[in-house]
């Protein structure tokens, strides 16, 4: 643990971070365990709900300090202020100006800082803050990028999104070139962040790390009982839905249960479509608390990775988070899917991968091969668990952090 005189002060900016749920909470926490002193320019917390939480509000725990952490938080509007995109807008504007405000009127005079560094999953616009105290004290910026702008915008929007490209593309390199260092959580990202100039000396990937599900089996598996293939996490459009239950469908008389936990916006949409179709080899369990999680991994004999068909790179480019939870279970990987995850499975060479959308052929897959010899599929479950080790656990990803920072 440093001493006070030689600790380093670190600067966070984020809109989203603890009690919302990502990863700049945990990074926060875990550089004052490194002996950092920490202080965080977010927001008043209100993702995923769309509303402030419970005991935050324009006057109500706007400073605090949390497990060492120093937490200022500048005004935002909630999302669901106004209806869905004029929402969504007015609150990624609104913490840009008020952040801004806060580093003009108070951290440059009353704080020095050591590193600034940016957590940025959409909206990549709160990075500009970051890169506007860096400029004006000479403070290096880390930029960890969780997703590719401006294309995650405007993809969502049509014709209104072709109008406003290259503004969006404009404020992105601005950011890109004002970062000291551009963190990527996928390898695939890095083409497509050099499109308009080349940032390749200050890209360093950077991937998210995933909470340890893994805990000892010693449960023998009954080979004649169906083989249990579990999809964790959220059930959204992005995962391709119909392909799922087209997987389903096709396997429907094989000796094969399909568990489906974490709920989500589409649950009641695929349990309807399941229903209809009158499977019985499908389950859905609610969601439940992380800790609870490593128990339910463990009756799985592999895990299912989807994402749905898409032509966007950007999409491609992204590593779904449930992977590496999968990879922490030890647990083979079934996936249909392309782009950085698909990499990422080939590489550790822990499951097996179709292109998105292609529920046939991963079922003949499973069929001709993982049926056929249960045991020998399983043991890719531990190439799994060694790549996580090597590549995804906290400590190792906050310890790479750290030796960015002392360098």
């Amino acid at each position: 643990m440093l001493s006070k005189e030689n600790m380093k002060r670190i600067l966070l900016i984020t809109q989203h971070i603890y009690p919302e749920p990502f990863k700049s909470s945990e990074m926060a926490f875990e550089l004052v365990k490194k002996g950092y002193s920490v202080d965080v320019l977010c927001s008043i917390p209100n993702y995923p709900e769309g509303y402030y939480y419970n005991g935050y509000g324009l006057f109500k725990k706007r400073v605090e300090k949390i497990n060492g952490v120093n937490f200022y938080r500048c005004f935002q509007t909630y999302r669901k202020l106004l209806p869905r995109f004029l929402g969504l807008s007015l609150n990624y504007m609104s913490f840009v100006f008020t952040s801004i405000f806060w580093v003009l009127f108070f951290f440059i005079w009353k704080k020095k800082y050591n590193v600034i560094i940016a957590h940025a999953p959409s909206p990549i616009t709160q990075v500009i803050p970051a890169c506007v105290i860096g400029k004006l004290k000479h403070v290096p910026v880390f930029s960890w990028v969780q997703d590719i702008w401006p294309d995650s915008v405007t993809s969502t929007i049509g014709e209104k999104g072709k109008k406003i490209e290259p503004i969006l593309q404009h404020i992105t390199d601005w950011i890109y070139k004002n970062s000291t260092k551009i963190l990527v959580t996928s390898k695939g990202m890095i083409d497509l962040i050099n499109r308009t100039c080349d940032y390749s000396e200050k890209i360093v990937y950077y991937p998210q790390w995933s909470e340890e599900m893994f805990i000892e089996n010693n449960l023998v598996k009954d080979m004649n009982a169906p083989y249990n293939i579990m999809m964790a996490g959220s059930i959204n459009d992005g995962i391709g839905i119909s392909s799922l239950i087209s997987l389903c469908i096709e396997m429907k008389n094989d000796n094969v249960q399909f568990t489906f936990i974490g709920g989500g916006g589409e649950e009641e949409n695929m349990k309807k479509n399941i229903e209809k179709e009158q499977l019985n080899n499908v389950t859905f369990i609610r969601r439940k608390p992380l800790a609870e999680m490593p128990y339910y991994y463990a009756q799985a004999d592999s895990m299912l990775l989807s994402l749905k068909e898409t032509s966007m790179s950007h999409l491609k480019a992204t590593i779904p988070a449930r992977l590496q939870s999968y990879m922490s279970a030890g647990k083979p990987i079934l996936a249909m899917i392309d782009g950085s995850a698909a990499d990422v499975i080939r590489e550790a060479n822990c499951g097996y991968v179709v292109p998105a959308g292609d529920y046939k052929s991963l079922a003949t897959y499973i069929r001709n091969v993982v049926l056929v010899n249960r045991s020998t599929f399983s043991k890719k479950g531990n190439n799994a668990r060694d790549f996580f080790l090597r590549n995804f656990t906290k400590e190792k990803c906050i310890n790479n952090l750290v030796n960015l920072i002392e360098k």
